[in-house]
């Protein structure tokens, strides 16, 4: 005897489809919500009408339950006249017993189909269940939707309600449909002896999931219920720094709410891998089927009101927080995603909030958060950017416990000895938005870039002209540009007044499809500095069709590293070796979830009060260096970094450096005009320190930096950038001369210039000559176009007669 039997109606149907308005009905077997229904076959008697006269349909079998597909034909003009309207009548006869009657009325045991929206009835359901979108397709124009995840049911020809025998014990002898007010009509009747309520009551549960031969492309359906998309669990590697991100593990997870009688499938790329009762997993042992294991991972939960306290302070802190079970199945706060966007990528999409790390979604808190967490051991991470020791602890949830209270360490405060910390380049996020995940990264600074990508404008409303602080002054946020060109390059405004516009210009990926060439990098540049910003080049060396004119006229004020390897090293250095002053700035491009702000961060040293025009004012003089996680310092002779040393001539300078970090290192360089020359390693270990003191010779002008290395690879961000610090140069002169001379850096700038001055000539488009009025109201567009490489050129040749 199955557990549902659906009862066969065809000798009582007096109505057809005509009667439902649908074109085609669903005939025969059917399977709604996972329950087995059978509707007559006949598309003109395929329901039952009841109209004058009752309708009895005989059952003459035992029942738990009863579950009736109806539908009312018709309803009042409002749901005001209409709610609670008795329609029907249902008698069940039990042999050897009384009967029951139920009072079917409107909104509460059936309803209309099409219900209007928000007036679904109070005890009956959908014919269809609630699902999942499609997770790698879809329209584009619900992009946005599809972030919901989830679809819920409507009834696509009936409304499914449920009666309970209030004694199963004995037999079903009939069922009597009663018309009374409103016209409807039965489609299926199904009976019910399983062990419980036909349709879910109970919410969802995490089952952990481990495959033979990897975890990727799995899909979990349940006839009787629904799942979640899976994903995957994180590792618990005991040398990853807290806060920071982890792999996955291998193993996945996924979220079920169904009836006991249900069927969970794993399916992996398209085909079956495992079936299991869900009865079977709620007993709470491992079930091992097809190459798979599934375990159900719940010992309840509490809802929780969590605080993290600055140990210093005493007071809340904002920071970014991960909360998940032993088997590292996610519970992020109320408000915050388990997993960002589906764990899919998230340019432009969902960006604020969040930030996911290798397999790790971290909430942005203010320093208090609330929601679910599981009952027994809480693993917890919590992270505030690189002068903050990173916090893993394991907590016990008792039942009833309702408060969490953690403290987090500052190792070190850089803004007290005057170094305030920055993210030169952010996309995306709203002002409230950088406000709050800038003071969850301890970052002082960050510089929220309006900007063009085709036909998209981002932060266009963010824009004001002015800075934005915090309340208690000490963060700040300011909305500039950055300004694109795809083979000119790009160029970060910031402090501006007023937009710099265009904003981006000749086509795609930055201008709009079959744009034209109408303004240099040197011209926005010379806008910026007219309104007291600041220019910076971003993503340094590409792309680099201005850069060096930037350079060799001065329009230049730092240049921007994102992500450091090799090549932008030695380009770097050739810059500087050429003898141009460019101080090198550290930002993130932030433009995914993927990436929180300030990962690759601006450390500048103020001799006066903290503000943004200080801050902007520091970054010019010098007074700089990179941070991908150290902390690193550089003295020459005593002096500091951005200053310059003057030597009559040859000699020696005592070099002294030092870095630390919340991430192992693994090496501390000096760097004298691209050369090392000295270094130091030291073990691994939690915050290691690395220092430095060396006589080092000069024969010449030079300049002198410092770098570090971490020990344990990258960042688990969407770029995987290494961990790493870099300051910008304390310069040396000798005798008088002015700076570093390379003929053959010169040279490479040269060539950099004459190149962008070839593709403004000969590659970029153009509006006909004197069809079109110019932003810049001149007569002769090349001319305007071609005059800052004519400029370089005459600088560069000026600086070194002989190339």
């Amino acid at each position: 005897m199955t557990d549902y039997e659906p009862l066969d109606l065809s000798a009582y149907c007096n109505a057809g489809a005509s009667l439902l308005e649908v074109s085609a009905p669903r005939l025969g077997e059917q399977l709604w919500r996972g329950l087995p229904f059978l509707v007559a076959d006949d598309p003109g008697r395929c329901c039952i009408a009841p109209s004058g006269s009752p309708v009895r349909v005989d059952v003459q079998r035992p029942a738990r339950h009863v579950v009736i597909a109806h539908r009312q034909l018709a309803a009042p003009a409002s749901d005001i006249e209409g709610t609670g309207v008795v329609v029907a009548e249902y008698r069940f006869h039990l042999q050897g017993a009384k009967s029951f009657s139920v009072a079917v009325r409107q909104r509460f045991e059936i309803a209309v189909v099409p219900t209007g929206w928000g007036l679904l009835p109070f005890l009956a359901v959908p014919d269809q269940s609630d699902g999942l979108q499609p997770l790698h397709e879809g329209p584009f124009a619900m992009a946005g939707w599809r972030q919901c995840e989830s679809t819920q049911a409507s009834a696509q020809e009936y409304y499914l309600w449920s009666w309970a025998n209030p004694r199963p014990d004995l037999v079903l002898d009939a069922i009597e449909l009663v018309p009374v007010t409103h016209p409807f009509v039965v489609g299926a009747i199904t009976l019910s002896r399983a062990e419980e309520h036909p349709f879910v009551r109970t919410p969802r549960r995490p089952v952990v999931i481990t495959v033979d031969g990897g975890a990727n492309d799995l899909q979990v359906q349940v006839d009787r219920g629904v799942a979640t998309y899976v994903q995957p669990l994180p590792s618990e590697d005991k040398a990853a720094v807290a806060g920071w991100g982890r792999r996955a593990q291998g193993a996945s997870y996924v979220e079920v709410a169904s009836l006991p009688s249900a069927t969970v499938t794993l399916n992996q790329d398209g085909k079956e891998l495992a079936q299991v009762r869900w009865a079977e997993l709620e007993s709470g042992n491992p079930v091992v089927n097809g190459g798979a294991r599934l375990q159900l991972a719940d010992r309840g939960r509490n809802w929780a009101h969590v605080r993290v306290l600055d140990a210093q302070t005493g007071r809340p802190v904002p920071c970014r927080v991960h909360f998940r079970s032993p088997e590292g199945v996610p519970f992020q706060p109320h408000g915050h995603h388990n997993q960002v966007n589906s764990n899919l990528g998230t340019w432009h999409i969902d960006v604020g909030g969040d930030v996911r790390l290798g397999d790790v979604t971290y909430a942005c808190i203010d320093g208090t958060c609330q929601g679910w967490l599981p009952r027994g051991e809480v693993l917890v991470d919590v992270a505030r950017g690189f002068e903050y020791t990173p916090l893993h602890q394991r907590v016990q949830i008792e039942p009833g416990r309702r408060e969490l209270t953690l403290q987090i360490s500052r190792w070190t405060d850089m803004a007290a000895s005057g170094w305030y910390s920055g993210d030169s380049h952010v996309h995306f996020l709203s002002t409230q938005g950088a406000h709050l995940e800038q003071q969850c990264e301890d970052l002082r600074v960050v510089n929220l870039l309006q900007s063009q990508w085709g036909s998209l404008f981002t932060n266009t409303e963010d824009f004001t002209g002015r800075v934005s602080t915090t309340p208690d002054g000490g963060y700040v946020t300011y909305v500039g540009q950055e300004n694109r060109q795809h083979v000119l390059g790009h160029l970060i405004l910031w402090g501006l007044k007023e937009p710099v516009m265009p904003w981006c210009t000749d086509g795609p990926s930055e201008g709009e499809l079959g744009g034209a060439l109408e303004s240099t990098m040197s011209d926005w540049a010379d806008r910026a500095h007219a309104q007291g910003g600041t220019v910076v080049i971003p993503h340094f060396p590409v792309p680099n069709g201005e850069q060096a004119v930037l350079a060799a006229t001065g329009r230049a004020d730092a240049i921007e590293s994102l992500n450091w390897d090799p090549h932008k090293e030695e380009a770097y250095y050739r810059y500087l070796s050429a003898g141009y002053r460019l101080p090198l700035v550290g930002g993130t491009d932030k433009m995914t979830s993927g990436v929180p702000v300030g990962l690759y961060r601006t450390y500048a040293q103020l001799d006066e009060e903290f503000s943004y025009p200080a801050w902007c004012a520091a970054v010019q003089a010098g007074r700089t260096f990179l941070s991908g996680g150290p902390i690193i310092q550089l003295a020459v002779d005593g002096h500091r970094i951005g200053d310059t040393v003057e030597l009559s001539g040859p000699g020696t300078v005592q070099v002294e450096a030092w870095a630390e970090s919340i991430f192992p290192l693994s090496s501390l360089e000096i760097v004298v005009q691209g050369h090392v020359v000295a270094s130091t390693e030291h073990p691994e270990g939690p915050r290691s320190r690395l220092a430095l003191s060396e006589p080092v010779h000069v024969p010449g002008p030079a300049w002198v930096a410092a770098r570090c290395r971490g020990a344990d690879g990258n960042h688990s961000d969407d770029w995987e950038r290494p961990i790493f610090a870099h300051t910008s140069p304390v310069y040396i002169t000798t005798g008088g001369e002015p700076g570093p001379r390379d003929e053959q850096a010169a040279r490479y700038l040269l060539t950099l210039v004459e190149g962008g001055l070839e593709y403004v000539r000969h590659t970029a488009a153009y509006y006909p000559a004197r069809t079109v009025t110019h932003h810049h109201g001149r007569e002769d567009h090349t001319l305007y176009i071609e005059a800052p490489f004519h400029e370089a050129l005459a600088a560069l040749r000026a600086k070194y007669p002989t190339i």
